[in-house]
C-alpha cells in the first residue's frame, strides 16, 4: 500500500498558502481563536452525526481515510496481466495449483483461493459481485460523509459570523468588546471554509474518482476469474477484458502480451 502524496500534497499546499498569506499580513496568533473553532468543528460533528449513524460514521471515515490518503490499487493493465498468468497456470496444472499462486490484490487472491477451493463458475460470481458491492457501498459511505462534513462546514461558519456580528452589535458602547466579537464573526468564516474547500470537499472528490477506478477494477477481476474457472485461454480472457484498458492502452497491451 502506497501513500497517496497527491491528496497529502495538496492538502498541504492549500494550507500553506493561506498559512503564508497569514504570515505576511502580521501576527498568526490573531488567527487562532477557540469560540469560532468550537462553532465550526463542533457544529460539523453534531451535523454529521445527525445525518448518519454514528457507526456508519466512524466505518465510513476509515474507510475514507484509507482509500483517499492511501494509494492502494493497480492499474487495469496490471490486473489483466495478473489474471493472463492465473489462466496460464489454471490451464497448465490445473485450478488447485492457483492456490500456490501470488497475487497483488486482495480481491483477487481472495477469488482464485474460490476457484482452487472448486467453487463453479456461477459460485464464484455471485460470490465475488456480492464482494464488489459491499466495498463500493463503503466507499459511497465514505464519499457521503466527507461531502456532508464539506456542506455542513460553511454554514457553521456562516452562523459563526452571525453570533459574532449579534454580540458585536451588543457591545457597541465597549470598544475593547467589540474586536473579540469582529474576530469570531470572521475567522469562523474562514475556519468553515478552510475545513470544506481545502479538506472535506476534495477528499470527498477524490473518492468519486477512486470509487470509479475501484469498481473498473474489481468488475475486470470477476469476468477474468470467472474466464479463469471456465478454462479459457489467456489470449481469449484478453479479447474480453482488453475493453477496461483505457483505449490507447489496448493496442500496447497486445502487443507486450503477443
Amino acid at each position: 500500500m502506497r501513500i497517496d502524496f497527491a491528496t497529502i500534497g495538496g492538502i498541504i499546499a492549500g494550507l500553506f498558502v493561506v498559512g503564508v498569506a497569514i504570515a505576511l499580513g502580521g501576527a498568526i496568533s490573531i488567527f487562532f481563536n477557540v469560540p469560532s473553532l468550537l462553532i465550526v468543528i463542533g457544529g460539523v460533528v453534531s451535523a454529521t452525526i445527525l445525518r448518519f449513524p454514528i457507526g456508519e460514521v466512524r466505518a465510513a471515515l476509515n474507510a475514507g481515510v484509507r482509500s483517499a490518503f492511501f494509494d492502494h490499487q493497480r492499474g487495469p493493465g496490471e490486473l489483466l496481466e495478473e489474471v493472463r498468468s492465473l489462466a496460464a497456470l489454471a490451464r497448465r496444472q490445473g485450478p488447485m495449483a492457483l492456490e500456490r499462486a501470488a497475487a497483488s490484490d486482495p480481491f483477487l487472491a481472495r477469488g482464485k483461493q474460490m476457484i482452487a477451493d472448486g467453487l463453479s463458475p456461477d459460485q464464484l460470481r455471485a460470490q465475488l459481485t456480492r464482494e464488489r458491492d459491499l466495498e463500493i457501498e463503503r466507499l459511497i459511505a465514505g464519499e457521503k460523509v466527507f461531502r456532508a462534513i464539506g456542506e455542513a462546514a460553511p454554514s457553521f461558519g456562516l452562523i459563526g459570523t452571525v453570533i459574532g456580528l449579534v454580540n458585536m452589535l451588543s457591545v457597541m458602547d465597549d470598544p475593547s468588546k467589540i474586536g473579540p466579537a469582529m474576530a469570531v464573526a470572521l475567522l469562523t468564516t474562514l475556519y468553515g471554509a478552510l475545513l470544506a474547500y481545502v479538506i472535506a470537499l476534495p477528499i470527498a472528490d477524490k473518492l468519486a474518482v477512486k470509487l470509479e477506478a475501484q469498481e473498473t477494477n474489481l468488475s475486470l477481476i470477476i469476468d477474468g476469474l470467472v474466464q479463469v474457472a471456465e478454462r479459457r485461454s489467456p489470449d481469449a480472457i484478453t479479447d474480453m477484458l482488453i475493453v477496461y484498458l483505457p483505449q490507447n492502452a489496448r493496442a500496447n497491451f497486445r502487443t507486450a502480451a503477443a
